[in-house]
């Protein structure tokens, strides 16, 4: 039986255009860290994610007057169903995108997977369909059609399928990078300083390295790596071969129990901090007593002899001091007395706040030393992270006088509460990394400190807050009418907790907007703010959102 050479080509258009598919969804699957259950959620949580219309409507109208028109012949209900499968999988406009595909050499690994699987399946169903397409055409038709809509339907489990087939192989890289940092890290032989928290990890981390610097040579883990595999790119790219470095400094993430337990056993701690333990990823974690013991992890594999340093202000960061270990423990706080019995190590008093920055006063308890502090960085909760760094750095013979000359050039972290005017003169204030419960009112109340002009508030909101979610964007909806004189939001579903808290904080509704994107926030400021203005960016949800 010879090949019906149509078939074959509406059969291959469907492939290719599933291909296409496929190749624009790796974007969220690497969004999602290539967690297939996390991207599969994702897909079915919106019916637009997976009833894909155009596909279905082009496959349902290429079929139906495909078997119309066959009474006359194949030809023109051929043409048909080709021209209809050409419109279903012409790729639709992705919208405003904030994070592009990065094709790394896993990203690749996974979309020639995934290839193979579309190819293989198509092959198949062409495959078995012809011979009851050679004595059935029309039957044939429609079947082709068919197998090449769920062929591109399917797409997000061709790429789950793609994920799993990797996974041995991705298992093999992964370990022989693990072994290879591994050694890196035991030829270097730095002093290793373990950093984790639901939230402030980077801007401590980045702290901590900047003020040793003063003295000494430490490098930190860039930007937000602070992943298995990101702790293990940093070893492998920047610490091989310097054997300069004295201290490591090292962000430890989790998003579920273990993750920091296992790179703190690639990387053993000699020092340890716990930042802060607050709702931030709720939602992996299930409960606040969980997410505390998973950053607990990072204290547990300090030897008997380690250093940990701790938080005083936070509860849960709190009880993991009174746990007693290790020996050596070290507390900080910005809201405990000086007279009260037992006070922490270090503690913050004197706090004045100001659009030049940050001035307070640290007290080392233990011997009564104290040093004025003044640093540019903005943000009362960075009073903790800079006590945070002070601690480690005390702890490795540096003076508080030496600490506080050094604290005078912090700089804020990439996206945390920066600040800068543009050329209009109006100001712009860039908290768009993350928020959390806590944070928002430090960003809130920066951007209330400007009074000559509107205050423009833009926000997504806050997320991955699980059950807390509905009370947590509330009360920031409540808080914005305080220090806002103008809102807008952006997502008009995950921000309606936000919207029902400005109502209830009576904010004006003529000053109140809800739009669909980031760039239409963006667009409108650029048109309606003038010098002297302000706008606090708070918060860039991923595209999955």
């Amino acid at each position: 039986m010879t090949p019906n050479p149509g078939l074959i080509l509406i059969g291959l258009i469907w492939t290719i255009g599933a291909c296409i598919y496929a190749y624009r969804q790796a974007r969220f699957y690497q969004i999602e860290e290539y967690k297939s259950h996390r991207y599969l959620r994702w897909i079915i949580a919106r019916r637009d994610r997976w009833f894909l219309r155009r596909p279905i409507l082009a496959a349902f109208l290429g079929a139906l007057f495909g078997v119309f028109f066959s009474e006359g012949g194949m030809i023109l209900p051929t043409i048909i169903a080709i021209i209809a499968a050409l419109v279903g999988v012409i790729p639709p406009s992705e919208g405003e995108i904030k994070k592009r595909f990065n094709r790394t050499p896993r990203a690749t690994r996974l979309l020639g997977a995934t290839f193979t699987v579309i190819g293989v399946i198509s092959l198949l169903s062409l495959t078995w369909l012809h011979p009851i397409a050679h004595d059935l055409p029309e039957v044939g038709l429609i079947g082709v059609i068919g197998i090449g809509l769920a062929l591109y339907l399917t797409v997000p489990l061709s790429l789950a399928l793609g994920n799993l087939l990797m996974t041995p192989v991705e298992a093999f890289f992964r370990q022989r990078f693990i072994a290879n940092a591994r050694r890196v890290l035991h030829e270097v032989n730095p002093r290793v300083i373990g950093i984790t928290g639901s939230y402030g990890k980077t801007t401590t981390k980045n702290f901590i390295a900047d003020i040793l610097n003063g003295r000494y040579h430490a490098y930190a883990t860039p930007k937000s790596y602070n992943t298995m595999m990101g702790v293990c790119i940093a070893i492998n790219h920047d610490l091989a071969n310097n054997y300069a470095i004295d201290y490591f400094v090292v962000e430890m993430g989790a998003y579920f129990q273990g993750e920091i337990g296992r790179i703190s056993n690639l990387t053993p701690p000699d020092i340890s901090i716990v930042v802060e333990v607050g709702p931030q990823h709720l939602e992996r974690f299930g409960s606040l007593e969980n997410t505390a013991q998973a950053k607990y992890e990072i204290i547990k594999a300090l030897r008997p002899d380690g250093v940990g340093i701790f938080n005083w202000d936070n509860p849960y960061v709190r009880e993991m001091y009174e746990k007693g270990y290790p020996n050596t423990r070290i507390t900080v706080s910005k809201t405990a007395a000086l007279d009260q019995p037992n006070p922490p190590d270090l503690i913050a008093t004197e706090i004045d706040e100001s659009l030049d920055g940050l001035t307070f006063t640290v007290t080392d308890t233990r011997t009564g030393h104290s040093e004025r502090f003044q640093t540019t960085v903005i943000g009362e909760h960075n009073v903790t992270n800079i006590l945070l760094a002070t601690a480690v750095a005390l702890h490795e013979k540096m003076t508080l006088k030496e600490i506080a000359a050094r604290a005078r050039l912090l700089k804020p972290s990439e996206s945390r509460l920066v600040r800068q005017t543009t050329a209009e003169g109006i100001t712009i204030i860039n908290d768009a990394y993350s928020a959390n419960p806590s944070g928002i009112v430090s960003a809130l109340k920066v951007l209330a400190m400007h009074q000559t002009g509107k205050r423009l508030l833009i926000t997504p909101g806050m997320v991955e807050l699980a059950d807390l979610h509905e009370r947590e964007n509330r009360r920031l909806g409540v808080l914005a009418a305080q220090y806002a004189t103008d809102v807008i939001l952006v997502g008009r579903v995950q921000t309606e907790p936000i919207y029902a808290g400005l109502q209830e904080a009576g904010f004006p509704s003529d000053r109140l907007q809800v739009v669909d994107t980031l760039s239409q926030a963006v667009n409108w400021y650029r048109e309606h703010l003038k010098a002297g203005d302000t706008v606090l960016f708070l918060n860039d949800l991923p595209d999955t959102y």
